[in-house]
This record gives structure tokens, C-alpha cells and sequence, in this order.
């Protein structure tokens, strides 16, 4: 199981998203390199980097795919059908967790619950709290891979369900992933691996855990 010590960084509530997003460059980059199913090999490249603030948690993840698609611009679209990254955290041992899923234009969906079935919807005007910086880069590779990163700084009321004032000191347990459902090569990519027949990350038994220092 992997374990992830999350960094503070000191920075004030108005720093823009933009100094956020290259702070987070010089944070540790973790690979989401875990394909678990035979069906589905491709594997763009992904990474990403995670802080947190006094009142946010910095996300930046960073990809190299062959495909980009980003059709969906509303709240709690499927966008895990276009190029999407996603982040599931649980809190404590609560069998409930939270699935942040964004694809490549920083569209967001957002639940909670227990499951995959019967999730709760978060609201649109909480989603939009969420502040985020997508780029399209170029890639570093004679290839013909697309580049691009997504900043992400949800805010802890984005974790409705829980009362947080700080994140110092907390232990989740979480995953995070790649998948692109209508891509041309659709693909699954897990950050800790998933143990089962078909792709499936709503399963919080295969969480790693984090840490916020």
C-alpha cells in the first residue's frame, strides 16, 4: 500500500492559482502508473503533486497523452469520459469518501457516499468554490503525445461532510487516477493498485494513505 506525506506550504488565502501551481512544481511528484486490467494496457503518462494551505488542499497533476478530449463544461457532467484525472479520499476509517473527478478543462464532478451507487451530489455554487488552472504543454518527447496539467485548490468546505479547519496532522485514506472512458484508447490508471476483474474505482479497500505534515 502506498503512503503519501502531504507538505504544508505557508501561503496566504489570495495568493493567485497561478504561484500556487508553481509552487507546486518543486513538490514531489507521485506516478499514477497502475494499469490493473489486461483489457485496457495503454498508459499515458500522469503524475501528480499535493500541498496543502491554512484553508485549501494544492493539487497539480501532470499528463502526456496521445488523445485530449474535453466535451463536458458543467458541474457533474461524465467527465471521466473525456481526458480526466480524479482524486477519492476517505477520512479516518469511514467507510464514506469523497470522488473529485476533473477532466482536462477543470470541468468537476463531485460526490460523496459510501459506494458507487447512490452517491450524494454536491451542489454546483460548492463545486465552483474549487479554483483551477489547466495549460496545455509542450511535450518533451519527439512524439505525438499531448501535454497538459491541471492546478487544483479545492477549499475544505469542498469536504461538506466534515467540519475542517485544518488539515495538520489528519490521515486519509485515498487513490488517485487516470482514465479517458471515450477516449480512442480508453485507459484506467491507478495511483495505488486495484485488485479486481473489471475497472472499477469506487473501491476504497484498494485506498494508499495520506498524511498531512
Amino acid at each position: 500500500m502506498k503512503h503519501l506525506s502531504v507538505p504544508y506550504l505557508g501561503l496566504e488565502d489570495t495568493t493567485a492559482i497561478a504561484d500556487i501551481s508553481r509552487k507546486l512544481d518543486h513538490v514531489r511528484q507521485e506516478i499514477i502508473d497502475h494499469a490493473p486490467w489486461n483489457a485496457f494496457p495503454y498508459k499515458p503518462q500522469a503524475s501528480f503533486a499535493m500541498a496543502y494551505g491554512d484553508s485549501s488542499v494544492y493539487l497539480k497533476f501532470f499528463v502526456e497523452e496521445k488523445h485530449v478530449r474535453a466535451v463536458y463544461s458543467e458541474p457533474n457532467q461524465p467527465v471521466y469520459k473525456d481526458s480526466c484525472v480524479e482524486f477519492f479520499v476517505s477520512f479516518a476509517d469511514e467507510p464514506e469518501y469523497y470522488n473529485f473527478e476533473f477532466n482536462c478543462a477543470g470541468t468537476c464532478l463531485l460526490s460523496f457516499g459510501e459506494q458507487r451507487n447512490n452517491r450524494k451530489m454536491t451542489t454546483a455554487d460548492l463545486i465552483k468554490s474549487i479554483a483551477f488552472q489547466s495549460s496545455i504543454k509542450p511535450t518533451t518527447k519527439k512524439d505525438t503525445n499531448i501535454g497538459w496539467e491541471l492546478t487544483l485548490v479545492i477549499p475544505f468546505d469542498a469536504f461538506q461532510y466534515h467540519q475542517i479547519t485544518s488539515m495538520k496532522g489528519i490521515k486519509c485514506r485515498a487513490n488517485f487516477y487516470k482514465c479517458g472512458d471515450d477516449l480512442p484508447e480508453p485507459h484506467f490508471l491507478a495511483w495505488n493498485m486495484i485488485n479486481t476483474e473489471e475497472p472499477d474505482f469506487h473501491r476504497p479497500e484498494f485506498f494508499g494513505t495520506l498524511e498531512f505534515n
